[in-house]
Parts: structure tokens; sequence; C-alpha cells
């Protein structure tokens, strides 16, 4: 296995990976940036979105859908385009969105975030194909990673308070029948952003504790673990040609010096293959 951080940009809180493609998109929140790195090439593209960013996913027709400060929209690059879509929260001054992803029927699932930790405040949200926007599911405090499996009939879920993951059965749009897969609560940090592999296992970056964890949902065995020169590790996602490599974001720590903190970084030789990405169809 090697780790090593890619491209040459440094966010001050990175988030969001998803693999898009032959390109890793991600965001870095407090800079209002979205960010786009094609690693066969180098190359890094950035777009200023005039906002607090906590994720993007590609959209079927083409630019991408932002989830920050201001709700769901529309982000068209080469035009240098952004359309609102809607806000669920106008009247929340303390809450922004955080992570999100699409479903592998279409649908944007993100949620948000109250920053002055308000229990209960915030909620996953839905946004469908036709626009329209409803809850999918609440109250949470810190909405973070979300995934699918490969057969799209479960959806596994963090609120990062609960220190556990969320596991529903999956159908049209709806999450249903929730209950617990397993708990965090072990684990001396705050489980953030995640991706799933072929086998079904889960990927959990660690927030403050510098660690990206694969778990089998099934028992919550921790399976392997990989450690990061950075202790906030916030969110992770497989890419790559065959979707071999882990790509992991990183912030910067508030008291702590990091030489990498805020790079992307790439793991390669895992042994495992990820679950390819959805975009957005509306």
């Amino acid at each position: 296995m090697t780790i090593e951080p890619v491209g040459i940009y440094e966010a001050v809180w990175g988030e969001g990976p998803i693999w898009w493609e032959g390109h890793l998109i991600y965001v870095d929140i407090e800079q209002h940036k979205v960010i786009s790195f094609n690693p066969e090439t180098g190359v890094e593209e950035k777009w200023g979105v005039g906002q607090r960013v906590g994720t993007v996913v590609p959209r079927e027709q083409g630019g991408f859908v932002i989830a920050g400060d201001h709700g769901f929209t529309f982000l068209t690059p080469d035009r240098q385009e952004i359309v609102p879509i809607g806000d669920p929260e106008p009247e929340k001054e303390n809450n922004r969105f955080n992570d999100g992803k699409c479903s592998p029927d279409g649908h944007f699932f993100a949620g948000t975030i109250s920053l002055v930790k308000e229990e209960g405040d915030a909620a996953l949200y839905r946004l469908s194909p036709d626009l329209e926007i409803e809850e999918a599911f609440g109250p949470v405090t810190n909405s973070n990673g979300i995934v699918w499996n490969a057969a799209g009939d479960t959806v596994y879920y963090i609120d990062t308070p609960r220190k556990a993951v969320l596991r529903f059965d999956y159908h049209e749009g709806r999450l249903e029948n929730q209950d617990e897969a397993f708990s965090t609560a072990e684990i001396e940090a705050s489980p953030d952003g995640m991706a799933i592999d072929c086998d079904g296992n889960l990927w959990i970056a660690f927030c403050h504790g510098g660690c990206v964890i694969c778990y089998d949902p099934e028992t919550g065995e921790e399976l392997q673990r990989v450690d990061l020169p950075c202790l906030e590790t916030t969110a992770c996602a497989f890419g790559g040609p065959d979707l071999e490599d882990l790509y992991v974001t990183t912030g910067v720590h508030k008291t702590e010096e990091e030489e990498h903190a805020g790079r992307l970084f790439v793991v390669k030789g895992l042994g495992v293959k990820g679950v390819p990405s959805h975009a957005f169809r509306g």
C-alpha cells in the first residue's frame, strides 16, 4: 500500500470527493471552491461558487449540482454559470449544507449541519429529478457520509454525533426501515465522509483522527486501517480507471502544524475496488 499527496492545491477544508469521467471532483468548503483533479495530466481546475460549499455531484446533462450555504445550486463551469434551485432552511443562519451523494436512481441526497451544534436542528434532504426538495430523514445534527450498495437497495448514512452508521432499505427515493448497522464509538474521532467498495464494506474517514477505517457493515468489524499524515481526514472516494485507488480529502487543523494538511491524497494497493458514482438526473 502506498499513500501520497497529489495535485498542488491546499484546501482549508477539503470535502465531498467523487470520481467522475476520469477526474476526482471535490470541494474546499471554507474557500468556496469546487476543484477538479485529473490524475493522468496532473491538471487542477478550480471554480469559485460564492458560498461555503459542502458537496458536489455531477449532473447527467452536464455540469454539477452543489449544496452549500444557500441550498441546492446548479454549477455549469464552462459557462461560468451558477443557478439556484432551492433552500429548505433559509431561516437557519447557523446551518449550512454538508456532505451528500446521488442515489443510483438519480436523486441527490445532501444534509445540513448545525454549526453551533444545536442537537437535532438539521436534516437530510432529497433533491429529486423534478427539482422538488423534501426532507428524507431527520432530525440530525451533523449530516455526513452517505452511500448505496451495488444493488442500490441499501443505503448507509452518518449523522456524526451519533458515532454510528445507520442503515436503511432504499426504494424509489425513500429511506425505509432504519436501523443501526454498527457503532464507531470506540474510535476517539468523528466519523465523517464515507465510501463503499464492491464487496459491500464501508470506508469511513475519521475527522480529528487522521485515518480511514474499513468496516464490515454486517458485523462492525474493523477490516483495515489507513493512517494519514493529517489529523483532519475528512472524506474518501474510490477512483482511478478501475476504481482501485482511494482518494482522501483533508483539512487544516486549528493548532497543529502539518506539512500536507489540506492536500488531496491517493492510496494505492488496497486490493479492493469501489462502486461507480451516480449523477443527478434532473
